[in-house]
């Protein structure tokens, strides 16, 4: 019998809980049959659920938590309030203690990130988590990091998060050196923050056996794809990928409201429906949710909040496929060639550099 994946999941998290977990995993476990899930929340909303879907109630464990940690509570709060108790918490402390490979939910992302930081701890020489996410592209897809994990970066969390971003790249894509790009205001070296171009001349400088520096780009290459991975910090990221959804939902308005503003558009639409139908296919959002948190000793995937139950499978997906292609044991090695190449740089070369 084949060895099973364990991921647990905040069965309480997200705008509907339990409600969208369950079927999500249902789905899942038909993509994957070698998942067996870890349920954490309320096991009287919980179970009436799994006897409509025995598949996940014959994968599952479940683990009775009493508190559930709301989607607007402080991170902070969250703390205080549902450490070692909550739904929340326990999926996460199960990939500490090694029950579990991969930690879900679609709570609340501050919270979420706090306790992942209190319980996992990041990563040695990694000061600051990131949160990636998996970016459409007229090439296919891309790693974009930090969509949202802190506000700010100097020039070596940057680094960091284009090493953190090469490994993930390579899990998911196959890829063996990936592109990296920094995002800036310009592609020339004078442009952009001190911390954007001191980063960029250290990666131009450094070099990486798991990575190809590409140099700066722009908004516009992240739907291009011009690169496999493109590192921001926080608050550009977050901004960045609102505007990309909301655009998305904005052409979506504007198609449904074209095809049906008269008879002849609808007939039109009739017969270019195969193609419609792709283009909704590809502007899905559901078919790249989640959120990958990387730099922490363990892997936690951020589902959106609102998500369907389609949408929390994808983020289930993500999870099994990051376990599976060893994500952890990627970046740890990455980490460690690097700090051990900027070791040698640093080292002493003869008696006269003593």
């Amino acid at each position: 019998m084949a060895k099973k994946i364990p991921i647990s999941l905040d069965a309480m998290g997200g705008d509907n809980g339990a409600e969208v977990v369950i079927p999500g995993a249902e789905i899942a476990l038909v993509r994957h049959p070698d998942i067996h899930f870890l349920l954490y929340g309320n096991e009287q909303v919980i179970r009436p659920l799994l006897e409509k879907y025995p598949r996940v109630r014959d994968a599952s464990t479940v683990h009775h938590c009493e508190v559930s940690i709301a989607m607007d509570t402080k991170p902070s709060q969250a703390l205080r309030q549902g450490r070692w108790r909550s739904s929340m918490w326990r999926a996460i402390e199960a990939v500490k203690t090694g029950e579990a490979a991969v930690a879900v939910s679609a709570g609340n992302t501050g919270a979420l990130m706090a306790m992942s930081k209190f319980c996992l701890r990041t990563m040695a020489n990694i000061e600051r988590p990131a949160i990636a996410a998996i970016w459409p592209t007229m090439r296919g897809e891309s790693v974009v990091l930090d969509v949202g994990a802190t506000i700010g970066a100097d020039a070596q969390q940057l680094i960091d998060f284009a090493i953190l971003g090469g490994a993930m790249a390579r899990a998911l894509f196959g890829v063996q050196r990936p592109s990296v790009g920094l995002l800036n205001i310009g592609v020339e070296e004078v442009k952009g923050l001190e911390e954007v171009r001191t980063a960029g001349r250290l990666l131009r400088e450094t070099p990486l056996r798991s990575l190809q520096y590409a140099g700066f780009v722009e908004g516009d290459d992240l739907g291009k794809g011009t690169v496999d991975v493109v590192v921001t910090e926080g608050f550009a990221g977050n901004i960045a990928l609102k505007t990309a959804e909301g655009t998305a939902k904005q052409i979506g308005s504007y198609l449904r409201s074209a095809m049906n503003r008269t008879f002849m558009s609808k007939i039109g639409y009739f017969f270019a429906k195969g193609a419609f139908d792709l283009l909704r296919e590809k502007m899905d959002p559901r078919k790249v949710n989640g959120g990958v948190f990387l730099g922490l000793n363990g892997i936690v995937i951020k589902s959106h909040g609102g998500t369907d139950a389609e949408g929390y499978a994808s983020a289930i997906d993500l999870a099994y496929d990051m376990v599976k292609n060893e994500l952890t044991h990627k970046i740890a090695q990455d980490l460690v060639h690097y700090h051990r190449g900027r070791f040698a740089e640093a080292a002493p070369t003869s008696e006269g550099d003593l």
